[in-house]
C-alpha cells in the first residue's frame, strides 16, 4: 500500500501537469484569437492608394479571399475566408473594384456585396438546368448546350480532388454528402441547383458547377442553423426534397406530401414513392409496374424504409422549403390523378384504395 508520501507526489506531478496543459490551452486560444482579429485589420492603415481588382465571373468566396490577399488588399486568405463562412455573409458580385489596403473587413464585404464596375466581357452564352433533373440529365445539358462533353463533366465531379476542394469550401452543404460518398451514385446528385447560368468564353467545366453547388448553398444559408438545432442533415432534407420536387406540382401540394413522408417515417413505414424507383430503373416512367418494384435496390423505397442513400435529382427551391415546413396532418398516403394532375391525400389505407377506385380507374 503506498504510504501518504508518495500519493501527495503523484498528486503533485499531476496538478502540475494539467496546470501546465490548462495554461498552454490558454495561450493557444488566446494566441489564435490574436491571429484571427489581427489578420482581419486593415493590411496597411496609412495607405490610401486603390488598388485595381477583377473579381471573375463564378468566383467562389475562397476565390476572392485569394484574389485579395495576391492584390496585396487583406493579410491571410485563410482568415478571410473564414470570417466570410462563420459570419455567413454572401451576395458577392463580380466586376471591377477599387480596393485600398486600408479598408476594414467590413468595408471590403459590403463593397462586394454592393459590386464594382459590371464586367463587360460579352457572355458566350447560359445554360437552363431545369428543376428535378438529375445528374444525369445536368450532364446532356451541359454537352448540349457548352462546349464541354459528357464524360468532361463526369471526369469532374467523380474527381476526389474536385470534391474535397468544394467540401473545404462549403462545409455545412456538402458534408453529409461527403459522408456517404461510397453509398450513393453520384456524391453532387442533389446539390447543383437548377437555374439558369451565365458562361464566357473562358469558363471552365468547374467553374460552371461551382456556380451551381454555390446558388445551392446560398439556398440554404438561412436554414443551416435551424436545420442542426431540428437533429437533421442537409443530406436528409435534399433527398426527401427531391421526391417531393417530382411528387408533387403544386407548393400547396407539396407541402402536404412531405407531410405524409415526415408521417411515414415516423412509424417506420417505407416511403413508398415511385421517385426512388425510376431512379433506382435509371429512367423515367410515368407508372410503374409491379414488376418494377422489385428493382434491386438500395434507391428503391418500396424495398426498403428510411431515405435511403441520398437525393435522385436536383430539387428546386420551393421542393426545399416544402421540406423544411411541412404540412401538418394525419395523412399518410397520397395518390395523382396524371390527367387532371389533382392530389388526393387520405388517412387510412382504405380511404386510399377508394381515392384510387373512383378517380384512377
Amino acid at each position: 500500500m503506498p504510504d501518504r508520501k508518495s500519493t501527495k507526489t503523484v498528486r503533485k506531478i499531476v496538478l502540475s501537469i494539467v496546470s501546465i496543459l490548462i495554461i498552454l490551452i490558454i495561450v493557444l486560444v488566446v494566441s489564435g484569437y490574436q491571429y484571427y482579429t489581427s489578420s482581419l485589420e486593415p493590411l496597411e492603415p496609412e495607405r490610401n492608394t486603390d488598388v485595381p481588382v477583377e473579381i471573375p465571373i463564378g468566383s467562389s468566396r475562397t476565390d476572392i479571399a485569394r484574389i485579395l490577399e495576391e492584390n496585396n488588399i487583406i493579410r491571410s486568405a485563410f482568415v478571410f475566408n473564414y470570417h466570410l463562412r462563420f459570419t455567413g455573409e454572401e451576395g458577392f458580385q463580380a466586376g471591377y473594384y477599387l480596393f485600398s489596403p486600408s479598408m476594414s473587413t467590413e468595408e471590403i464585404v459590403s463593397q462586394l456585396q454592393e459590386g464594382g464596375t459590371p464586367i463587360m466581357e460579352e457572355s458566350a452564352g447560359s445554360i437552363t438546368i431545369p428543376e428535378g433533373f438529375t445528374v444525369e440529365q445536368v450532364a446532356i445539358v451541359i454537352e448540349q448546350q457548352t462546349d464541354y462533353s459528357v464524360d468532361e463533366f463526369f471526369e469532374l465531379i467523380e474527381s476526389d480532388a474536385f470534391l474535397e476542394e468544394k467540401l473545404e469550401e462549403y462545409p455545412d452543404l456538402l458534408t453529409g454528402a461527403m459522408e456517404v460518398k461510397e453509398e450513393t451514385l453520384y456524391t453532387l446528385e442533389g446539390y447543383l441547383f437548377p437555374a439558369t447560368y451565365e458562361f464566357l468564353d473562358d469558363t471552365t467545366m468547374e467553374q460552371l458547377v461551382t456556380q451551381m453547388i454555390s446558388r445551392m448553398d446560398q439556398v440554404f444559408q438561412e436554414h443551416y442553423t435551424e436545420i442542426k438545432e431540428q437533429e437533421t442533415t442537409v443530406h436528409d432534407i435534399l433527398t426527401l426534397a427531391s421526391f417531393v420536387e417530382r411528387e408533387g406540382i403544386t407548393y400547396e401540394d407539396r407541402e402536404l406530401i412531405a407531410g405524409v413522408f415526415y408521417n411515414r417515417l415516423d412509424v417506420g413505414m417505407a416511403l413508398q414513392t415511385d421517385v426512388s424507383v425510376t431512379y433506382a430503373l435509371g429512367e423515367h416512367q410515368e407508372r410503374i409496374t409491379y414488376d418494377d418494384l422489385e428493382v434491386d435496390s438500395p434507391y428503391n423505397l418500396y424495398q426498403n424504409t428510411g431515405l435511403g442513400p441520398g437525393p435522385v435529382n436536383n430539387p428546386s427551391e420551393e421542393a426545399i422549403q416544402a421540406t423544411l415546413y411541412p404540412a401538418e396532418t394525419d395523412y399518410m398516403y397520397f395518390l395523382a390523378d396524371l390527367a387532371t394532375r389533382e392530389v388526393y391525400f387520405s388517412e387510412t389505407y382504405e380511404q386510399h384504395l377508394d381515392y384510387r377506385d373512383e378517380y384512377l380507374r
